[in-house]
């Protein structure tokens, strides 16, 4: 067996870690979650069950493609349900499954962390940004 460079143990390590990455079931999850509308969506029908049109008011800034978008990952996921009733025009409803309201206590204590800590946060930007020098600054 020929021995391995520093350089060539270090690139095997990395793509090690880019692999467990990928297909860390956490990294997976947070990837959906992280979707500004998903979280939305999630937290709009912990209330009950939904049509796309009332999801489209209650969500407001998400245009038609990404709501739509949004709602066919959600469905993928297992997170929420699709109930089609036939009637003239169709009826379309979405609701939570029960994985989908498991997920809704999780997202409620990052809302309410939010709210409690995001002045700090906003502060905490302030004076880091305070900091930096302007790019192009002291040149000249």
């Amino acid at each position: 067996m020929p021995t391995r460079t520093a350089a060539q143990r270090r690139h095997e390590a990395a793509a090690a870690y880019q692999e467990y990455v990928r297909t860390c079931p956490t990294q997976r999850l947070l990837g959906r979650l992280s979707d500004k509308w998903a979280s939305l969506v999630l937290v709009t029908l912990a209330d009950g069950g939904r049509r796309y049109g009332e999801l489209s008011r209650e969500v407001p800034g998400a245009s038609q493609k990404m709501l739509t978008q949004t709602l066919r990952a959600l469905e993928r996921d297992g997170l929420l349900e699709r109930a089609v009733t036939p009637a003239v025009p169709v009826r379309v409803d979405y609701r939570l499954t029960p994985l989908g309201r498991s997920l809704v206590d999780l997202l409620s204590t990052i809302n309410g962390w939010a709210y409690r800590h995001m002045a700090e946060v906003e502060t905490a930007r302030a004076e880091y940004d305070a900091r930096r020098e302007p790019v192009g600054a002291g040149v000249g």
